[in-house]
């Protein structure tokens, strides 16, 4: 393909296109994550779609909790080519485990939120309303409040 056919990006359009920081690509970068970065003639990092759709994986990834140590793992299984793709199953599979098990955590902490939102919710429409006859309760240090009128 020729150069002029590729859409480049520099490193603030690639970390907006990506929805991460510029920092953050830096960090791959130097963590190793990504590929030799493309530059221009003026040695500028410039980046492809396949980068994008490169670092989007490994957003996705991140999002998901794994370890960063993971994911240089599973970077240098996906530079082995087809020799790295059982590596990458079981990796993605032991991942998706652990995603699995962390939403269900998170699904029975959501009920016991929502039940607890539905208690309290309860609670407040059985509480009396407070008739202050015009009076202004402003709480102090001790907790007790200052009546004066208002």
């Amino acid at each position: 393909m020729a150069e002029t056919n590729v859409e480049w990006l520099t490193p603030k359009e690639m970390a907006t296109r990506c929805g991460i920081s510029p920092e953050t690509l830096r960090y791959y970068e130097q963590e190793g994550l990504l590929n030799v970065v493309a530059r221009n003639a003026g040695n500028q990092r410039r980046y492809d779609a396949d980068d994008v759709a490169w670092v989007e994986v490994l957003r996705c990834l991140r999002v998901t909790a794994l370890p960063i140590r993971e994911l240089k793992r599973f970077a240098e299984l996906v530079r082995q080519g087809n020799d790295g793709l059982a590596g990458r199953i079981d990796l993605l599979k032991a991942h998706r485990r652990e995603v699995l098990a962390q939403r269900r955590a998170l699904d029975g902490a959501l009920k016991m939120i929502a039940h607890k939102i539905d208690v309290y919710a309860q609670q407040l429409d059985s509480v009396p309303p407070v008739d202050t006859h015009g009076m202004n309760t402003t709480p102090t240090l001790r907790g007790q409040g200052v009546r004066r009128a208002l």
